[in-house]
C-alpha cells in the first residue's frame, strides 16, 4: 500500500483477517523499517487474534538514505508522530478499515510517536502498546493521551525502566507497565518477544474489542 504523508509516498502492508474487531498502525524504532522482525513477529501474532495490522515505512527511500549517513530523522519525533497520523488518517479513508477501532503500537522510538498520534486523534485511535519505548519523548503530549496505554519494557533494560516510569507519571489515562523479566532492550532472550506479544494481543484485543 501507498499511504500519503508530507507530500511524500510511504510504502506499507496491510493485513485484515475476516472479521477483524480493530487495526493497529506499527511504528518502528528508531533505524528499522516496515521490515522489522520483531514488528512483523508481533503482527503475525495480533493477525492471529482477529486484529488487522498496518506496518509501513515512517521514512521514505530518500530519507533513510539520509539518516543511515546522518542518523537524524529517527530521533525526529515531531516528523514521526506526523508520519503516524497521516496512517491513522489514511486508514479511515481505507474500504477495509474505516469502520475498524485503531490502535497504535510503537518500538523505541515509534512509541513516542504512538503516543502523540493517540494524543492527536483522541476520537479515532482507542489503545497504544510501547515495546521497549521511549515514551518520554512524546513530553507535553503525554498528558493529552486518552487510550489506554500499555507501557512493555525488559527486566534487563534499566535505564528505560526509569524513563518509562517518568512518562507514566504523567499519563492521565489507564495505563500499565509490564515488566518482561530477564529481556534486555530488543527482547532476544528465548520467549520474551513471544511475551511481547501475548501482551499487546490482549491489551489491543480488550480495547478494541468494546468499540
Amino acid at each position: 500500500m501507498s499511504i500519503p504523508a508530507d507530500a511524500l509516498s510511504l510504502e506499507g502492508d496491510l493485513d485484515v483477517p475476516p472479521g477483524a474487531i480493530g487495526v493497529v498502525a506499527f511504528a518502528h524504532g528508531s533505524g528499522s523499517s516496515r521490515h522489522s522482525p520483531r514488528n512483523r513477529q508481533v503482527a503475525a501474532s495480533l493477525q492471529a487474534a482477529g486484529l488487522a495490522t498496518l506496518l509501513f515505512d515512517l521514512l521514505d527511500a530518500g530519507e533513510e538514505a539520509e539518516d543511515m549517513r546522518t542518523a537524524r530523522l529517527r530521533f525526529d519525533i515531531a516528523l514521526l508522530g506526523r508520519r503516524l497520523i497521516a496512517a491513522v488518517d489514511w486508514l479511515a479513508g481505507e474500504s477495509d478499515t474505516a469502520s475498524l477501532p485503531v490502535g497504535c503500537f510503537g518500538a523505541s522510538t515509534g512509541a513516542a510517536a504512538a503516543l502523540i498520534a493517540a494524543a492527536e486523534r483522541p476520537q479515532r485511535v482507542a489503545a497504544v502498546v510501547s515495546r521497549g519505548g521511549r515514551p518520554d519523548l512524546a513530553g507535553e503530549e503525554l498528558a493529552n493521551v486518552k487510550a489506554p496505554t500499555l507501557l512493555i519494557v525488559g527486566g534487563a533494560d534499566t535505564e528505560v525502566i526509569e524513563l518509562n516510569r517518568r512518562a507514566q507519571q504523567q499519563l492521565r489515562c489507564e495505563n500499565r507497565l509490564e515488566i518482561v523479566e530477564g529481556a534486555s532492550h530488543l527482547f532476544e532472550e528465548p520467549g520474551a518477544l513471544e511475551r511481547v506479544a501475548e501482551l499487546a494481543s490482549g491489551w489491543f484485543a480488550r480495547w478494541l474489542g468494546r468499540q
